[in-house]
């Protein structure tokens, strides 16, 4: 088994849901219990020691810029358009300078283990092109609607069922070259190597939450802060 050596961290989105608080900023420099979003990823990607850790940009990317000056993080900058997850990825594949790599969304909190070390433990390569970290409904705080998923006994998945998707997987980057299009999500790669049987789920083990609304914040603060929830 060799774990990924690079990260690459999506924070070029607009931010609509969150209205008036991404008027001046993006939306992975919201504060979440007194801190960036994005300082929270960052805190989850040092624990692994990555070799390369790159951020997109597009959206008040200036605002990053700033924030992440004198840091150890690349920045793959999409000036002209946005280029989705998959796109993003895509450009962003020169500077992981890595045969797989982490992919994680920032706008979400975690409560329990490091989500990148589950799934540093539980990626085989010779079996998977991606592994998705997922959560059950009864554990995504936050969660609007149905799940994304369910997984086969041996791990496979299929579209539709209880497991959401949390934002943070590993994948292979080669798989990239699969997709022709400038502009992708990653959700159009996954259905080319589902029928295949080569995208996994592993299930976290905490409790996670999506921030992508303003009453995320407060969901995701009373999360970290309670263990009961």
């Amino acid at each position: 088994m060799t774990a990924p050596t690079a990260v690459m961290i999506f924070a070029a989105g607009f931010g609509t849901r969150m209205g008036a608080l991404t008027a001046d900023r993006p939306k992975p420099m919201i504060p979440v219990a007194g801190r960036p979003l994005i300082d929270h990823a960052l805190d989850l990607v040092s624990d692994i020691s990555p070799q390369r850790i790159v951020i997109n940009t597009h959206y008040k990317a200036e605002v990053l810029a700033t924030h992440l000056e004198g840091r150890d993080v690349l920045i793959s900058h999409e000036g002209d358009e946005i280029l989705d997850t998959g796109g993003g990825l895509k450009q962003a594949r020169d500077l992981l300078d890595a045969t797989c790599s982490y992919t994680l969304n920032p706008d979400v909190a975690w409560r329990g283990p490091n989500p990148l070390m589950v799934l540093r433990d539980a990626w085989r390569p010779e079996h998977m092109d991606a592994l998705l970290l997922c959560v059950p409904t009864a554990r995504a705080v936050g969660r609007l609607g149905a799940g994304d998923f369910t997984a086969s006994n041996a791990g496979h998945i299929s579209r539709g069922g209880d497991l959401v998707y949390t934002g943070a997987q590993i994948i292979k980057l080669d798989q990239l070259d699969r997709m022709t299009e400038k502009v992708f999500s990653l959700n159009a790669l996954w259905d080319l190597l589902i029928p295949d049987a080569r995208v996994s789920a592993v299930e976290y083990p905490g409790h996670w939450c999506d921030v992508g609304r303003p009453e995320g914040i407060t969901l995701a603060e009373n999360m970290m802060a309670h263990a009961d929830v």
